[in-house]
């Protein structure tokens, strides 16, 4: 199968590894969020790509789920000696060092995609690897505190406040002038399956689809989600926070609705949530807390067997993953979206 993932962030990058093991023979392409992306200390930090990476790459420190294990700090506590700012997002020493490859190479001209690239050949991640876009966007909050009514970075809401400041408004900064990176609408055309991870609905997943194309290119192809909620609370992080912002309660039927059915065809629910539904969407209930590898892989499993079974039978179907029992192409074929509705 050719499989293309939208993915941000540590439940992304988890949820990849269970997908890897599910489907060791296929063709994986994952669409990574450069909105969290920040310059420090006059480096290019990509934190989302970066967690993908380290992840597949059997470089991430697995009990933060970010960052690279076995790491120090003595570079950040020299730059807190000299006062240097921000010290509320601290690198570790060998995560430095990928920064200032980086950074180099953007400096040199290279575009994100192909520095992404470069990067990827030391760590063997399993898949393609491609940023959602070469040109730079970046995600800001606007939020109210005693300064007054300001834009602040994502980071600087999310790492330093905790998000503990409500958002009034989450801004995708360079959206309306960026274009997806190549590579991303050519491989979401020859996906068989595309599959949302469970990823924060609104700063990782909902800001590839503001890029220009990428919405619309998943409209003709068999879209399975994962929720990213489970009994009404984030399965990790704050997402909650970038809900409530959006005006979207924290509930599997309330991120489903977000996504809309112009864009999934399958969305699967925790056992708690059954009772999810949406008209033109299949919605499946099972466990969705990933708590090892053979956890991930039977959600990762289940997800794609949803996305065999409702892109039906073709003239020329893929050869199915291994152990699929969708392998008979049963099930209802792919839609043809028209409009897109109102969502992400």
């Amino acid at each position: 199968m050719r499989i293309v993932s939208l993915a941000g962030g540590i439940g992304g990058a988890r949820f990849l590894r269970g997908l890897l093991t599910a489907a060791p023979d296929s063709e994986i392409t994952v669409i990574g969020n450069t909105g969290d992306d920040i310059n420090l200390y006059g480096l290019r930090v990509c934190p989302d790509l970066d967690t993908v990476m380290y992840t597949l790459g059997g470089g991430i420190d697995e009990e933060q789920g970010w960052g690279r294990r076995f790491e120090s700090h003595v570079v950040k506590e020299e730059l807190a000696a000299y006062g240097v700012e921000p010290q509320w997002f601290g690198l570790g020493d060998r995560d430095f060092a990928t920064h200032i490859v980086r950074t180099q190479m953007l400096d040199a001209g290279y575009p994100l995609s192909a520095v992404t690239e470069a990067l990827c050949a030391r760590w063997q991640p399993g898949v393609r690897l491609i940023p959602m876009s070469d040109d730079r966007t970046e995600t800001h909050v606007v939020i109210s505190d005693e300064r007054g009514r300001r834009a602040i970075h994502f980071q600087e809401w999310w790492v330093r406040l905790r998000a503990s400041v409500p958002a009034e408004q989450i801004i995708l900064v360079g959206a309306d002038d960026a274009s997806p990176a190549p590579g991303v609408l050519e491989s979401i055309a020859a996906a068989d399956a595309v599959i949302l991870p469970p990823s924060n609905p609104v700063v990782s997943i909902g800001t590839i689809l503001q890029i220009k194309g990428v919405r619309e290119a998943l409209g003709g192809k068999t879209v399975v989600g994962v929720s990213p909620i489970v009994g009404g609370a984030p399965v990790r992080g704050m997402a909650d926070a970038c809900l409530t912002a959006i005006g979207v309660e924290t509930t599997a039927q309330a991120v489903l609705e977000l996504y809309g059915s112009s864009l999934v065809d399958g969305w699967l629910v925790a056992e708690e949530d059954a009772g999810v539904a949406l008209d033109g969407v299949d919605v499946e209930a099972r466990p969705l807390i990933m708590h090892d590898i053979e956890s991930v892989a039977a959600i990762a499993r289940a997800a794609l067997d949803m996305a065999v079974r409702l892109a039906g039978r073709r003239a020329d179907p893929p050869a199915p993953y291994a152990g699929s029992p969708a392998a008979n192409g049963s099930g209802v074929p792919t839609r043809t979206r028209e409009t897109p509705e109102e969502g992400v």
